[in-house]
């Protein structure tokens, strides 16, 4: 993985050093160190179809992982997401499953979440809760953790210090990507690598990440947007994730301020909105920065047959050219055009499309995340506004049932 900036910043070395403090109380830090033989308990389920039952951080990163890597064929397993209330969406999904041959695996960090528990509530009005066909994955003596070691339900935890922004690389996102056969093994080194890269020293990934947090905190009014461009379909779920991480991670008071901060991110994917929201980064307010992601290596060699067509000769320049170059092109077209127009750019480009290096760019922008939280002044790790939510809904609920 490679981090090139067109940018300068001034790097300030004491957040490095506050970051190192950190993993002593943040537990994402170290989890590209985790002992995964406690996944072995998993082999008994044999089922099909994984079912994920979770919202928000309980799922987005697995199925940033699985769109990913959805061109490679591994087996017959299905990986389905039921993490909405709209009924509609619900259903349709669930027709999808077949329920007698599927394993339904219950997240929720908190054991409570409204959301994750009325599916749970729903899938038990259509099919028994029994030890093997179902899998918690919350907290240690939350709720649902009590629930599962009363009914005998196999039951995992999250450690309290990782948040479910953070918690793709725990057993959140480990457990349904193990059930479907992902080599757990490769997504933690690629994990790992990035880890060692930037507290051992070893490489630019320390500089590359201090300079852009750097630069995001000190332009914070000026440069408000950040959009990352990725440059495959494969990464439309990783750009979800990322959407998450970044929004509710950085759009905070400050501590001991009552000054409102934050960076709004933007998720694209190229080219196709080369066609829409380019525009407005290249001629709109130059209130934006862009990350462009792409991809080295496809690994395919699917080529533009070479046909002639009356009053398109023209286009003939693209006739044998293969599509992974054309898309590439266009990413280093697009490159060009940013870096003439002067806006904020920076380019991430991984080898190949694989297990690995997915690993690597969620641990890097766990990073990010971190070190511009550090820089904003803001606690990373909390989401107050979330939670008011929350609070009003359950007070809309406990209305109902009173009357």
């Amino acid at each position: 993985m490679k981090n090139e900036l067109f940018f300068n910043a001034h790097i300030n070395e004491n957040i490095f050093e506050e970051i190192k403090k950190e993993r002593d109380f943040i537990g994402y830090y170290d989890l590209p160190l985790t002992d995964i033989t406690y996944l072995s308990r998993l082999d008994k389920f044999k089922q099909r179809h994984i079912v994920v039952v979770g919202i928000g951080g309980s799922s987005l990163g697995t199925k940033a992982v699985n769109t990913f890597l959805s061109y490679k064929k591994r087996n017959n397993k299905k990986l389905h997401f039921l993490e909405t209330t709209d009924p509609i969406t619900l259903k349709s999904s669930l027709k999808k499953i077949d329920l007698d041959d599927a394993v339904f695996i219950i997240i929720s960090k908190s054991g409570g979440t409204i959301e994750t528990i009325s599916i749970f509530k729903y899938i038990l009005s259509l099919k028994p809760l029994n030890k093997k066909d179902f899998i918690f994955v919350t907290d240690m003596d939350s709720p649902l953790f009590n629930f599962g070691l009363d009914e005998e339900i196999e039951t995992f935890y999250i450690s309290k210090n990782v948040g479910g922004r953070f918690s793709v690389l725990s057993s959140v996102g480990l457990i349904p990507l193990y059930l479907m056969g992902y080599n757990i093994n490769k997504l933690l080194k690629g994990a790992r690598k990035i880890r060692n890269e930037f507290f051992d020293e070893e490489g630019n990934i320390k500089i590359s990440l201090l300079k852009k947090a750097s630069f995001y905190a000190e332009h914070m009014l000026h440069y408000n947007i950040n959009a990352l461009f990725s440059y495959s379909e494969l990464f439309r779920d990783f750009n979800a994730w990322y959407v998450q991480l970044w929004a509710e991670s950085l759009g905070k008071k400050q501590i001991n301020s009552q000054l409102n901060v934050g960076l709004t991110p933007v998720g694209l994917i190229g080219p196709t909105d080369q066609h829409s929201f380019l525009q407005l980064i290249v001629e709109g307010p130059k209130d934006k920065t862009v990350t462009l992601l792409k991809i080295k290596n496809f690994n395919d060699d699917t080529l533009i047959p070479d046909i002639n067509l009356n009053t398109l000769n023209k286009l003939n320049i693209i006739n044998n050219v293969k599509f992974s170059d054309l898309i590439n092109m266009q990413a280093d077209s697009i490159i060009e055009n940013l870096k003439n127009r002067n806006v904020p750019l920076d380019i991430i480009e991984i080898e190949e499309a694989n297990i690995y290096y997915i690993g690597q760019l969620f641990y890097y922008y766990e990073l990010l995340t971190s070190l511009t939280g550090k820089m904003l002044n803001v606690n990373t790790y909390d989401q107050p506004g979330v939670e008011e939510g929350k609070k009003i809904l359950k007070e809309k609920l406990r209305t109902i049932v009173e009357n």
